[in-house]
């Protein structure tokens, strides 16, 4: 492969699951099939870099998963869309407005940066929730605080300790993307890596993006003043590349992070009641009622936060109801597919009896 695909992410692993693919039947009826990356959807189609170049690819027959942005697929001789290749990492939250849907945000991501406007309030609770989409697409979480340049070190120093409190270990980088400050420390950070923004809309997420690639890549929009809320300047996901090496993907801003994910990934994003839970009398402990219960202990004698308590058991609660629709989710699917072969087959059956 050229080195232009390398700059994208192409490696020995996907080159041995490109390879892996050239042996399934399916390849087989494929013409010319060459792997590239998606690097922008917008609804009809999508632009993948090639080893040539970016093309465009039409979508053609439905192919399972359905390529997102980020994503390795391979394309025919038409530039047509015929496989995704195996993911390492998908990054997903709750449809906004639905308790139903899934939306696919990003595929293949190593790391999220959770990008937060100083000239507002910064709140745990949001990025706790997106730390917890980071965890469940097994990708790292680094907390970008913005627009320092608008504010005194003492908010900077406050939004910092937020942060800390959601996860000790938590990396945070503050800095001004239109003073150009911090910025080298977060390109430092980021290295090769794939990394995705996620931030609601006017945390400065565009200004960012120009500035780590040192261009006008992404406009930017105003903001309110009444309430340092801004317009939707970024309305689709685009994949860029880094001087540095890196590869970045810009997101729309969201105005509520829902989660879809697993209990396992909520337990991760608090690993200071993960600890905690190790030391209840009950392995299934749900830290309600239970006698020996070594987190209300901790919330009783004051070295666990109480609203830190509250702000799992929101999350574990959301994460179970996502476990229990996508459950619900399969077997109606399972469901229609096993109805329309008993359709099909009464079908032949009538046609074999009017003969």
């Amino acid at each position: 492969m050229t080195e232009l695909l390398a700059r994208y992410g192409w490696d020995d692993r996907w080159s041995s699951r490109f390879d892996e693919y050239l042996t399934t039947s399916a390849a087989a009826e494929v013409d010319g099939p060459v792997p590239g990356r998606v690097i922008r959807h917008d609804g009809a189609g999508l632009m993948v870099a090639l080893e040539s170049g970016p093309v465009r690819a039409m979508f053609g027959p439905p192919i399972t998963p359905r390529p997102v942005v980020g994503d390795w697929v391979v394309l025919d001789r038409t530039s047509t869309p015929v496989a995704t290749l195996p993911r390492d990492s998908l990054l997903r939250r709750r449809a906004a407005g639905t308790s139903e849907k899934e939306q696919a945000m990003a595929a293949n991501v190593d790391l999220v940066l959770v990008v937060c406007g100083l000239d507002r309030p910064v709140r745990g609770g949001r990025i706790q929730r997106t730390i917890t989409i980071a965890l469940d697409a097994g990708a790292e979480s680094l907390v970008v605080l913005t627009k320092a340049d608008k504010v005194g070190p003492e908010v900077a120093a406050e939004a910092e300790m937020i942060a800390h409190e959601v996860d000790a270990a938590l990396e945070v980088v503050t800095l001004s993307a239109k003073g150009g400050w911090g910025i080298d420390d977060l390109l430092d950070r980021v290295g090769q890596r794939t990394v995705a923004l996620i931030g609601e809309s006017g945390a400065g997420k565009s200004t960012l993006v120009n500035a780590l690639m040192e261009g006008e890549v992404a406009a930017e929009g105003d903001v309110r003043e009444g309430d340092s809320k801004g317009r939707h300047t970024t309305t689709h996901r685009e994949l860029h590349l880094l001087d540095g090496g890196g590869v970045l993907v810009d997101t729309p801003g969201i105005r509520e992070v829902g989660i879809w994910t697993d209990t396992d990934a909520v337990a991760e994003s608090f690993p200071d009641i993960e600890e905690l839970a190790e030391r209840c009398r009950f392995r299934d402990c749900a830290h309600q009622k239970e006698p020996g219960c070594a987190v209300r202990a901790a919330v009783a004698a004051g070295t666990l936060a109480p609203e830190r308590l509250e702000a799992w058991r929101a999350l574990d609660a959301e994460a179970a109801s996502a476990e229990l629709r996508a459950d619900v989710v399969e077997h109606r699917r399972r469901n229609r597919q096993f109805g329309r072969i008993a359709r099909e087959a009464q079908q032949l059956k009538d046609d074999r009896r009017n003969r």
